[in-house]
């Protein structure tokens, strides 16, 4: 079975919100020109001042997508 990983995008400041809601719309799209059996975005919000937008990829697909959109960073997703 294979690891499941959170790829993270990280926004801040007082527009972090719009951002990051915004950079899920262009993960969807990536998504699906892709053609990859990827089903979990999203976005999240900190505070008024942080959020993030987020990809959930297996190890089969984590180099794809890591060298094409470059997330700043990634977790183990449960």
């Amino acid at each position: 079975m294979s690891r499941k990983i959170k790829l993270i995008w990280d926004f801040r400041g007082p527009t972090s919100e719009k951002t990051a809601q915004h950079h899920e719309i262009h993960l969807k799209e990536y998504i699906a020109i892709e053609q990859l059996p990827i089903e979990i975005t999203g976005f999240e919000v900190y505070n008024e001042m942080y959020a993030i937008a987020f990809m959930v990829v297996t190890d089969e697909n984590m180099i794809q997508v890591r060298d094409a959109l470059k997330p700043h960073r990634g977790e183990l997703f449960e």
